[in-house]
């Protein structure tokens, strides 16, 4: 019997991914209990890996679960069920504490509504994670501006919001996501409050960031943003119902 126990604790022992996999989910599920014993499954066991440097965009209709697993990528949630490793930390079984720290050190968010403090200037709303993860004053706003800089925005790094277009506060909001060098920028529908030339041009910064080492999984319902990327994953039902290489993702792969 004690042989048999030993073998059953070893099938469970979750197992580390391999290295060069930075996001890595195994059977991950997630049950919301709605009363009266009703149960919504808006993720039914999704398994998904995505390398370090890829460009991943994630699709799915209205209920299809894409913004529950954004959520747990992003370590906003916690699973039902299942595993979920982030740059080799397996997160799944993390407290909230301990998920905000990660939040803060792993991935920078970009939001379609650019989420930004209106009385605050580019520059302050850029430092923020670092204050939040208590990083002193001179070498954060040193690394504050080297961020504006990388986006384009160090002319207007002064100026507040309401001074700023729509597609320079995106770039505000992209530095800001940068500036704590996270392992993966997550942007959800990041061009979504932006008329289609200045989308253009985030999306052209996207495939900078990406040439220059970040990896980025973007959240869209736009099937001709979600062509930027390299690769589309598909959602339906809370599965994963495709899996598939973009055109320039295999034309890249043939370089």
């Amino acid at each position: 019997m004690a042989t048999l126990e030993m073998a059953s604790m070893s099938e469970v022992k979750p197992t580390t991914p391999p290295a060069s996999c930075i996001i890595c989910t195994e059977d991950l599920w997630k049950t919301y209990d709605m009363g009266s014993e009703q149960q919504v499954h808006a993720l039914r066991g999704v398994n998904l890996r995505i390398e370090r440097n890829e460009y991943v965009a994630i699709m799915g209709p209205s209920g299809s679960g894409k913004s529950t697993l954004m959520n747990l990528i992003g370590c906003l949630d916690t699973p039902s069920k299942g595993l979920y490793w982030l740059n080799s930390q397996l997160v799944s079984e993390l407290d909230d504490d301990e998920l905000a720290r990660i939040r803060n050190k792993e991935i920078g968010f970009v939001f379609q509504t650019f989420n930004l403090l209106a009385r605050a200037t580019a520059l302050h709303n850029v430092e923020l994670p670092l204050i939040y993860a208590g990083v002193p004053a001179s070498e954060r706003i040193e690394r504050a501006k080297d961020s504006l800089t990388k986006v384009g925005m160090g002319p207007r790094m002064h100026h507040k919001p309401n001074e700023l277009s729509g597609g320079q506060r995106q770039r505000v909001a992209i530095a800001r996501a940068l500036v704590n060098r996270p392992s993966i920028i997550l942007a959800d529908e990041p061009t979504g409050n932006l008329d289609s030339q200045t989308g253009v041009e985030i999306m052209a910064l996207f495939d900078t960031l990406q040439s220059q080492g970040n990896t980025i999984v973007l959240v869209t319902h736009e099937h001709d943003i979600a062509e930027y990327a390299h690769r589309v994953v598909y959602i339906k039902d809370g599965v994963v119902s495709r899996d598939e290489v973009t055109e320039r993702g295999a034309s890249l792969a043939k370089k």
